[in-house]
C-alpha cells in the first residue's frame, strides 16, 4: 500500500469548489478564481496552503482578540470535553461553565447587568433580542409594543430574524426581508451623509430620525431601538459624539428598549470591555459572540439589565425560547479562560492606553494618500475611504471595485484588510503590538499605491 500524497493548493480548491459552499459567497466566482486555502496560524499571522505569511488585519471575523496558539485555551476545551463534553440548559439543568461564565460576566460588565442568556452565535443572539424584547413588553401589560427600529447599514447577523434586524439592502432582497415589525432609519455615516453639516450637527440630526419614526409608529407601538455602538461590517461606521447621548434620551422619553449590539464591540476592541462605556450608552439588553472566546469555540448571547431581567424571572410563566447548545460546556469553558488572559494581562488596558493611540496616528496618515478620502478609527478598528476625488470625495465607477482591487493587494502583500464596498476595513487582534500596527500601515499604503496604479489615479 502506497502513502497518500500531500493534498496540493489544486486539490483543495478543486474539491472545495465541488463540495463546500461558503457564506456571503458568488459560488460561480469563487469557482473561476479558486479559494485560498488557509491551513495553519500562530499569533497574528495565518499561512496558506503556499507557505505564505499573512498578517491577519481581521483577526479572522473581528473575533481572534488574543491570536492564534493560545495553548490556554486548548486546554481549557481539552479539559472540559473529558470532563463533560455536552449537557443541555432544559429541564431545569445547568453545569458549572455555563454558571461561572454568567457570574464572570456579570463582573466585567455595566452594573446594570448580571444575567446572561447564552446562544451559539451573535445571530442567534439577535434573534434572542426580538424574543426577549416582545416577551418583556408582554409581561408588562403591554403587548402591542411589538416593533423594532434598526439602522440602514447595520449589521446583526443572517439568520432570517437578524438579517432583518440588519439593514443591509442586499440581504433584503434575498428572501422577502425584513420580517414584519421591524423597521429602519438612516445611519449616523458622517463621510457619506453629512452633507455640509458640523460632526456635532449630523449627530443630532441622525438621532432625531428615531424620534420621528417613533412619532410616525407611535410610541405604544415600539418596543425597542437596536444599533451597533460602531457599525462593524457596515465598513466601520463611528457615530459623531453627539449621536448616542440623544439616541438615549429619546429612548428613555418615550419608554422603549435600548438594545446596544456588541458583537463585534466587546471585550475590548475599543478599550474598555464593552464599547458602551467608550460611548456612554447604558443599555437595557447587550448581545454579544466573536471576542468572547477570541473565535477558539462559538458562543453568544444576551447580557438581559436588571430592567428585563427582573420582569422575565419574577413575573412566572415559561421563556419559550432557547437552543440546543445554549450555554454549551466547552464553549464556556473557553470563554473563562479568554476573559481571565484579558484581565489578568492587562490586554484591554493596553490597547486602550498604549496600541489604539497609536493606531489611530498611524492609521490617519492614510489620509494623506491621494486616493483616500478619509481614514478614521476608534479602539482597534478602522477604515479608509477609496475616493476618485479627495476635494469632492468622489467614488471611482462601481465597475472599477476599487475596493475588490485594494483587498487582493492587500492580500498579495501579506495582509488581510476586508473591502465593504469602497471602504477598507481592519480590526486587528488585541495583542497587536506596535511594530504589527507598523506592518499593517505600511502594507496598506503600499496596497494602496497599487491600487492606484491599476486605476490609472
Amino acid at each position: 500500500m502506497h502513502a497518500s500524497q500531500p493534498k496540493t493548493t489544486g486539490d483543495w480548491q478543486s474539491s472545495d469548489h465541488s463540495h463546500y459552499l461558503h457564506p456571503f459567497t458568488d459560488h460561480k466566482e469563487l469557482g473561476e478564481k479558486g479559494t485560498r486555502i488557509i491551513t495553519r496560524a500562530d499569533g497574528v499571522y495565518i499561512q496558506d496552503s503556499d507557505g505564505k505569511q499573512i498578517l491577519d488585519g481581521m483577526a479572522g471575523l473581528w473575533c481572534v482578540s488574543l491570536g492564534y496558539g493560545r495553548q490556554e485555551l486548548v486546554d481549557a476545551a481539552t479539559r472540559q470535553m473529558q470532563e463533560l463534553p455536552y449537557y443541555n440548559s432544559f429541564f431545569q439543568c445547568t453545569h458549572p461553565p455555563a454558571i461561572e461564565l454568567s457570574e464572570l460576566l456579570g463582573q466585567i460588565s455595566p452594573p446594570q447587568f448580571k444575567h446572561t442568556f447564552f446562544t451559539g452565535s451573535g445571530s442567534e443572539a439577535n434573534d434572542t433580542i426580538i424574543r426577549l424584547v416582545r416577551r418583556y413588553w408582554d409581561l408588562c401589560g403591554k403587548p402591542a409594543k411589538q416593533t423594532i427600529i434598526s439602522r440602514n447599514n447595520a449589521y446583526h447577523g443572517s439568520t432570517i430574524a437578524a438579517a432583518s434586524l440588519g439593514g443591509m439592502s442586499d440581504m433584503h432582497k434575498q428572501g422577502g426581508l425584513p420580517i414584519p415589525g421591524i423597521v429602519h432609519i438612516e445611519q449616523p455615516y458622517y463621510f457619506g451623509l453629512g452633507d455640509g453639516l458640523s460632526p456635532d450637527e449630523f449627530g443630532r440630526q441622525q438621532a432625531q430620525l428615531l424620534a420621528a419614526k417613533i412619532a410616525e409608529l407611535g410610541a405604544d407601538q415600539v418596543a425597542a431601538f437596536i444599533g451597533e455602538p460602531v457599525q462593524g461590517a457596515g465598513g466601520v461606521i463611528i457615530p459623531p459624539d453627539t449621536y448616542w447621548p440623544e439616541i438615549q434620551r429619546i429612548c428613555r422619553q418615550h419608554d422603549i428598549l435600548l438594545i446596544a449590539d456588541e458583537v463585534i464591540t466587546g471585550f475590548g476592541r475599543l478599550g474598555e470591555w464593552f464599547g458602551s462605556t467608550v460611548l456612554g450608552i447604558e443599555p437595557d439588553l447587550i448581545p454579544f459572540a466573536k471576542g468572547v472566546t477570541s473565535g477558539y469555540l462559538p458562543l453568544g448571547g444576551v447580557l438581559v439589565g436588571d430592567r428585563v431581567a427582573q420582569v422575565i424571572s419574577e413575573e412566572g410563566g415559561e421563556f419559550a425560547h432557547g437552543f440546543t447548545y445554549s450555554g454549551h460546556p466547552a464553549a464556556c469553558a473557553v470563554a473563562l479562560a479568554n476573559i481571565r488572559i484579558l484581565r489578568d494581562e492587562g490586554i484591554i488596558e493596553r490597547v486602550k492606553n498604549e496600541t489604539a493611540p497609536y493606531f489611530h496616528e498611524r492609521w490617519a496618515s492614510l489620509a494623506e494618500h491621494p486616493i483616500c478620502g478619509e481614514a478614521r478609527s476608534i479602539g482597534l478598528m478602522g477604515a479608509i475611504e477609496i475616493v476618485s476625488d479627495k476635494t469632492t470625495n468622489a467614488r471611482f465607477p462601481k465597475k472599477a471595485g476599487a475596493g475588490g482591487r485594494c483587498r487582493d493587494f492587500c492580500f498579495d502583500n501579506g495582509l488581510v484588510m476586508r473591502a465593504v464596498g469602497d471602504s477598507m476595513i481592519v480590526s486587528p487582534p488585541l495583542i497587536f503590538s506596535k511594530q504589527h500596527i507598523d506592518e499593517l500601515v505600511d502594507k496598506a499604503r503600499l496596497s494602496l499605491d497599487q491600487t492606484a496604479a491599476s486605476l490609472g489615479a
